[in-house]
């Protein structure tokens, strides 16, 4: 329980440090708001928070879920997280989730979603509000994870909203990658999507029960026919098709094994340190190209000059490239 002292007076870094490492879901909540603040003062003491917890390793491991809306990722995670728990595992679930454009807060109310796991003393749910800018999910959700590691979660599941680009970008910042899918329901034109089908570690047919289940049958096989033709993403690993039922629970344990056997894999092979190295390189490069694109866009020259330079472009006038190395010289010579 929060301590009542802590509400009267603003909480420094060693009160969040002190919550966290002590498993304090208030605290926890409290930081990782602080995380997905824009204010520039809550950020400077977000990353004091994030320095120190990074010292403090703890096993772990990343899941990341995605699948196209209606499969059923929340039904999924709902069950697989109370399994999980029921284990003994401490389980937090991250869900990506657009975001409403008046208060740029997440619409899908993950917790009312996922009804057994938000009451489980293991869980911890959180949704990542996208805000309509991936770049900000990837910083935000990645120093969550950090977070809910540093408060002992063992297992953190981070669900995709299912719909383009968040999927590459959730695959960057976890070692596991589980596609959901179920028969029907435009599933033909998903398996068309090589892209995608590149991603997972585990594709799981979704809802393999009742009426149901004999085409899910038939849809997995077709999945692993189709699995022998593509390059996994993980170098050695064999990704597999699988059933499962959510409602019927079976499967669930199936599917961990398999991640465990995953992770004692890549593991034992070094890949599974060597992924999250390469994580956190392309995580610092793609923070820099997106702190330069954003200032780049706001300098008070550029936003003055850069509709003209569009109208001259669209005319003839101006030609592409030389008007976007004008653009760029404006914008570093005056930020010498």
């Amino acid at each position: 329980m929060e301590d009542y002292r802590l509400k009267n007076r603003d909480l420094e870094v060693e009160d969040f440090i002190e919550g966290i490492l002590n498993g304090n879901r208030v605290m926890l909540a409290k930081a990782i708001t602080l995380v997905e603040s824009n204010n520039s003062k809550h950020f400077l003491k977000a990353q004091k928070i994030i320095e120190i917890l990074l010292s403090q390793k703890k096993e772990s491991i990343r899941i990341g879920i995605t699948g196209i809306p209606g499969v059923g990722k929340s039904t999924f995670i709902d069950t697989f997280g109370c399994f999980l728990c029921d284990m003994g595992y401490r389980v937090a679930v991250l869900a990506i989730d657009p975001s409403s454009q008046v208060s740029k807060g997440s619409i899908m109310g993950d917790k009312t979603r996922m009804e057994r796991l938000a009451k489980h003393p293991n869980s911890f749910i959180r949704p990542s509000p996208s805000g309509g800018n991936l770049g900000g999910v990837n910083r935000k959700t990645r120093e969550t994870i950090i977070l809910c590691e540093a408060a002992g979660y063992d297992v953190i599941l981070v669900e995709t909203m299912g719909v383009g680009q968040a999927e590459y970008v959730v695959r960057e910042m976890v070692d596991f990658f589980l596609l959901l899918v179920i028969t029907g329901a435009g599933d033909d034109l998903q398996r068309i999507k090589r892209g995608i089908m590149e991603l997972p570690d585990l594709i799981v047919v979704h809802k393999a029960d009742g009426e149901n289940l004999e085409k899910a049958i038939m849809t997995m096989h077709e999945y692993n026919q189709m699995l022998r033709y593509i390059t996994p993403y993980t170098l050695g690993w064999t990704p597999q098709a699988v059933n499962a039922s959510s409602i019927n629970e079976t499967g669930i344990d199936e599917i961990w094994n398999i991640i465990n056997k995953f992770e004692r894999y890549t593991k034992k092979s070094n890949i599974f340190d060597k992924r999250r190295d390469e994580q956190k390189w392309n995580w610092l490069h793609d923070l820099i190209k997106q702190e330069l694109s954003d200032r780049f866009y706001q300098h008070p020259q550029v936003k003055q000059q850069l509709e003209i330079y569009e109208e001259n472009i669209i005319k003839g006038k101006k030609s592409v490239s030389a008007s976007a190395l004008e653009l760029i010289n404006l914008f570093l010579f005056d930020a010498k």
